[in-house]
């Protein structure tokens, strides 16, 4: 297992960890090395040690090797790592606003997914503040395309496919759309299509061609549905240890990996898309017929969320679409 190491020396060490001369901070990270999220830790990593010569030591944990995905929040809230990298829209049974980058076609494409950032930001913040952990940063996936071997030029093209879901808002999705929604998890999307148990799905190209998706659709429409993110979180608690000058290179290496993550992230979306083209996917731009339909049914799916939000829902979109 690959591992980033910084080193965090002296009185600060025992500040942070609570005992002289320990050697670390933990960061867990839920994602393999070759992920490109994981990779920009990496970095971020290495760009803390040269800011601080060597001052703050963090051990990444990729892969869910130190702790699993889902209970990695948990985990810097409780101090078990000082660290960890999340899912935002996993939290959303916690707060539905931890949801709002995954509802559908509310922001199609990197500058709305950039926008919609920016206006919720402080509202995670504080959520995660309310328990004691610290937002450094977040970085989108690839922005979710549709699969499928049959064309589709209207929302009514929909009406009866069988549909990979994966969660409650993509079962949501489906029922809005006149599909029949089937959980379905990446490691059975290549069977699930194979035995006709699902036809259609949506999810990112670097899913797609992960999952050879070329074997069983050929077509992906680039409807950019909704551009989920990652974030790196901290303890407050461990972050408040560090010393004022530590501190200010942390969150300095942080807007340097946001900024950098988020270029990966097209950078990666493009690569992806070009293996699905190589390997004969045809990769389309939807009708505008289609994303009408599918924007009435982002529009259903918006008023939901706004309906379980209340007062701070509202406030992000407002702000949003400012």
């Amino acid at each position: 297992m690959k591992r980033s190491v910084i080193q965090l020396t002296g009185a600060a060490l025992a500040l942070v960890t609570g005992i002289a001369g320990a050697a670390t901070w933990n960061m867990a990270t839920p994602y393999p090395d070759a992920t490109f999220h994981t990779q920009n830790i990496q970095q971020f990593s290495e760009d803390v040690a040269e800011a601080t010569d060597g001052g703050l030591e963090i051990t990444v944990h990729p892969a869910g090797s130190l702790v699993k995905h889902p209970q990695i929040k948990r985990a810097v809230r409780t101090g078990q790592v000082q660290a960890g990298e999340v899912f935002i829209s996993l939290l959303g049974n916690e707060d539905p606003v931890f949801a709002v980058d995954s509802i559908p076609f509310l922001a199609t494409g990197y500058d709305d997914a950039r926008a919609l950032w920016q206006a919720s930001r402080e509202a995670i913040a504080s959520r995660l503040a309310e328990d004691g952990i610290k937002l450094l940063y977040a970085v989108p996936w690839p922005a979710q395309g549709l699969y499928t071997s049959e064309e589709v030029t209207d929302v009514g093209d929909l009406k009866g496919l069988k549909f990979r879901a994966y969660n409650a808002t993509t079962s949501r999705l489906a029922e809005l759309a006149g599909m029949v929604p089937t959980q379905v998890e990446v490691p059975e999307i290549p069977q699930a299509f194979s035995t006709g148990i699902v036809e259609a799905m949506i999810t990112s190209p670097s899913t797609g061609a992960n999952s050879k998706a070329w074997d069983f659709v050929d077509r992906f429409y680039d409807i950019q549905a909704w551009v989920p993110k990652n974030m790196v979180i901290v303890s407050q608690r461990a972050f408040d240890a560090l010393d004022d000058t530590t501190q200010q290179a942390l969150l300095d290496a942080a807007a340097t990996a946001e900024e950098r993550g988020w270029r990966m992230s097209r950078e990666e979306a493009e690569a992806k898309k070009a293996i699905l083209e190589e390997n004969g996917m045809q990769v389309l731009e939807p009708s505008e017929a289609l994303m009408d339909g599918l924007r009435e049914v982002g529009t259903t799916m918006t008023d939901e969320w706004l309906d379980d939000t209340g007062a701070d829902g509202e406030a992000i979109i407002e702000a949003y679409r400012q």
